[in-house]
């Protein structure tokens, strides 16, 4: 077992972004947006030592309304309902390309029963408290530091690690903010 994430650690793996990547959402749907958020929020500044499994529902926790969650959009087997914490499959879906870029191993990943807008079709990582999760294993030889944050409609996770890490970038395709525009836009 690891100790706990010190300031000097933190210091060590911050040094270096290893990889990007941002999807786009209406952030005029309040209660969708607020979702984005504290799931954003809940990973942020989470480490991934090497060896070690990272699983998108055990860091984030269920999604309730005793949490702050709130209904929104979600699709459940191809229909698109109100549901507490609709709007959170955007963070696993943009965490899942950041961290697809740099080669780490996929454990558990499910693209949702309808394809959703705000990454390229196929590349989407839905998860549900009582069903599917996100997960990946850190397969390099220093932690990663994820860091997440939403700004005015963009969805942001960056990567981090340290100087010394060795990877290979791996090409993933964009997200594309063209679908903001489209009146038929899926919420989730």
């Amino acid at each position: 077992m690891y100790p706990h994430v010190d300031s000097e650690l933190l210091a060590n793996i911050k040094t270096k972004q290893i990889a990007q990547y941002v999807t786009y959402y209406n952030h005029n749907r309040k209660q969708r947006s607020h979702n984005i958020f504290l799931a954003s929020e809940a990973i942020n500044n989470h480490v991934v030592f090497p060896g070690e499994t990272f699983s998108f529902n055990q860091v984030v926790g269920e999604r309730t309304e005793e949490k702050g969650y709130l209904p929104a959009p979600e699709i459940v087997k191809g229909e698109l309902i109100e549901g507490i914490g609709g709007g959170i499959c955007q963070v696993s879906s943009t965490l899942y390309n950041a961290v697809d870029k740099i080669g780490v191993q996929m454990i558990e990943r499910y693209s949702h029963s309808k394809h959703v807008p705000y990454v390229p079709k196929g590349r989407d990582a839905t998860v549900s408290w009582y069903g599917p999760d996100f997960s990946f294993k850190n397969t390099l030889n220093q932690p990663l530091l994820i860091r997440s944050k939403t700004k005015e409609g963009k969805m942001i996770v960056e990567v981090y690690s340290s100087d010394i890490l060795e990877y290979k970038i791996k090409s993933v395709p964009k997200a594309s903010e063209d679908y903001l525009q489209d009146e038929l836009e899926v919420n989730e």
